[in-house]
């Protein structure tokens, strides 16, 4: 079959790589799409982060390896104790790899597991492949009434809703969203499907604020343009009662700090490139507390925040459609990167179809 695997930085080739045929507990999937995540976008243009350059301690795998972490399909085969799934079956998968072998992971923690990775960054196959074969206990069925495509914005969305979840976040809380990339959306999704008071969101790109309005935000605000702190502590009398900083930077991390009340919760959501100053003082005398969330449950636990959101896809509580700005086949994997890395582009979600 096909797969696009990674060499080094802007070195991603099709190839020909041999199917894995299932294990008794396995699953194999015909892809439908994969999405290009941000951590896809960093192996690509920065090299080696999460992608290993030595076997990786679980799957033994290293570079070059086929890339895609958020993906769905239909189940192809089925191992001999598989009893859960059928061929033809439409499935999401949650991609986190585990030891199964460390605290975490004895702590039922498989997305904090210390030797732990995700299918497509650190081996195992991936969805940017025309087929994968994963462990059937990380697949989750897909409903029928959804575009199967869909499916590879179950992973985002998990990251979303385990934010929220990390978060302090109550029903009727006033919330400020720094960055609205993917995952900035689907938190503002997420929080307007929970019942969020107004939702701000600083976002420099004018075509992601209008995304941010249509995914529930209620105040959008262009940092380039206006002090996102002043706005923010003006109009609700002291501050929100909590911030995600999903952007990624210095400036954005300081001032999810400062558009929160005293007493008030700032999670932080992004992956930053460098490292970055910063005032604690602001968090210690307001007594602010600070979050971080990494992905979502994993492992056994792979239904806990996957299974929800797959609802919430069929109920219409969530949009994963809002996402979506382009979609391309393989072979033109290269064109999805680098219009994502554009600063100038529009483009959130690029669906890649093998």
């Amino acid at each position: 079959m096909q797969a696009a695997r990674y060499h080094g930085v802007r070195d991603v080739r099709i190839e020909d790589v041999e199917v894995r045929s299932p294990g008794p507990d396995d699953v194999r999937i015909e892809v439908a799409a994969g999405g290009i995540c941000g951590s896809d976008l960093h192996e690509y243009a920065h090299g080696r982060g999460a992608t290993p350059s030595e076997p990786h301690p679980v799957t033994g795998e290293s570079t070059p390896l086929t890339l895609g972490h958020e993906f769905g399909g239909t189940v192809a085969e089925v191992g001999a104790d598989v009893e859960r799934f059928a061929p033809g079956d439409p499935v999401a998968v949650n991609p986190i790899i585990w030891c199964d072998d460390c605290g975490p992971c004895d702590a039922g923690q498989y997305h904090r597991c210390v030797n732990g990775g995700f299918v497509g960054l650190s081996g195992g196959g991936g969805g940017f492949a025309e087929q994968v074969t994963v462990p059937a206990e990380t697949v989750l069925p897909f409903p029928e009434s959804v575009p199967l495509e869909l499916a590879a914005l179950v992973e985002p969305y998990a990251v979303g809703l385990h934010a929220v979840r990390r978060s302090a976040f109550e029903t009727g809380d006033a919330v400020a969203v720094f960055g609205t990339g993917p995952i900035g959306l689907t938190i503002v999704q997420h929080l307007d499907a929970a019942g969020a008071g107004p939702i701000y969101v600083s976002e420099p790109r004018d075509a992601r604020r209008e995304r941010a309005i249509d995914s529930g935000a209620t105040v959008p605000i262009d940092p380039t343009a206006e002090a996102p702190v002043d706005r923010i502590v003006d109009e609700t009398n002291g501050g929100v009662d909590v911030a995600f900083e999903v952007a990624g930077i210095e400036a954005t991390l300081a001032q999810s700090v400062e558009a929160t009340r005293p007493g008030g919760d700032v999670t932080v959501v992004s992956l930053f490139q460098e490292a970055v100053s910063f005032q604690p003082t602001g968090v210690v005398a307001n007594e602010r507390t600070l979050t971080g969330t990494a992905a979502y449950q994993g492992g056994p636990r792979s239904a806990e925040e996957f299974g929800p959101t797959i609802r919430k896809f069929e109920t219409g509580a969530l949009d994963p459609e809002l996402l979506v700005t382009s979609r391309i086949d393989l072979p033109d994997i290269d064109r999805g990167f680098e219009a994502l890395l554009d600063d100038g582009s529009d483009e959130v979600k690029i669906l890649v179809s093998p």
